[in-house]
């Protein structure tokens, strides 16, 4: 089933909707579309209302002009609001951050949060001058280019292979970069957050989003134990979903209280 909510520029956003119960919004990474979560969702609908938007930089063919952390976050509390809360929210990589900036400004809406490996940008800039050469490799017509520049230099990811199926989506993912190195460098806006936050992270996972993660720990005010996912990497979801259904189980039971 398919849902849709009218963001604040007046734009409809989808989501994909199954099972029944307490809801639970996932919010997918970069370089994919609600799809990839789709293992994960089917082994939480037995208990839940599993939710997962359709990330408008990604649903189209392009990115839509004038993309923003700022017009990811207002369409994720469009489908928050349609929904019976406080729910739990799952972000996953960029999901992740645009999960964070969405609780933070509007908590009232989330029971509890689990973020799958945010890349928030902890001393330095997100993706800096690598950042910059993705772009104009992208602006000179060479998608393939702009996503290794990613993958090697941004993610540093230890290994490349396979990454020349993801060259559809190196539009949407400079842009989503972008749109995350644009919140700026350091962790203290997250130090009011007044939600229940659970980290997941991979123990095969690039060693900066450990990095990432240990840091948004440190700065967390309401940190429920996190959990790391033996034998696995960045992509979770898609290697071990019953692992990563689990997780979120058990967040959902920690902040059962609180959900609808």
């Amino acid at each position: 089933m398919t849902i849709t909510a009218t963001s604040a520029d007046g734009t409809p956003i989808r989501a994909t909707d199954q099972g029944q119960g307490p809801p639970i919004l996932i919010v997918h990474p970069g370089s994919s579309d609600a799809s990839s979560w789709a293992e994960v969702a089917a082994r939480l609908a037995y208990r839940f209302r599993v939710v997962r938007i359709h990330r408008r930089l990604y649903a189209a063919d392009r990115p839509p002009p004038g993309h923003s952390m700022a017009t990811e976050v207002d369409d994720v509390l469009a489908i928050a609001k349609v929904l019976d809360g406080p729910l739990v929210l799952v972000g996953h990589s960029s999901g992740a951050v645009v999960a964070l900036e969405s609780a933070l400004t509007a908590p009232a809406l989330f029971a509890g949060m689990l973020l799958y490996e945010p890349p928030v940008a902890v001393d330095r800039p997100l993706g800096g001058a690598a950042l910059r050469r993705a772009r104009a490799a992208l602006d000179a017509g060479r998608p393939g280019r702009a996503m290794a520049i990613h993958l090697r230099e941004i993610v540093e990811a230890p290994r490349l292979s396979g990454w020349r199926k993801l060259r559809p989506y190196a539009a949407a993912q400079i842009s989503d970069d972008e749109a995350m190195e644009a919140l700026g460098v350091g962790l203290d806006r997250y130090a009011g957050l007044d939600v229940p936050t659970c980290l997941l992270r991979g123990e095969r996972s690039p060693a900066n989003l450990r990095r990432r993660s240990e840091a948004l720990a440190a700065v967390l005010p309401r940190l429920l134990p996190g959990q790391v996912l033996r034998q696995q990497g960045h992509a979770a979801h898609l290697t071990a979903p019953i692992e990563v259904a689990w997780a979120i189980e058990d967040l959902a039971d920690a902040v059962s209280r609180r959900i609808g």
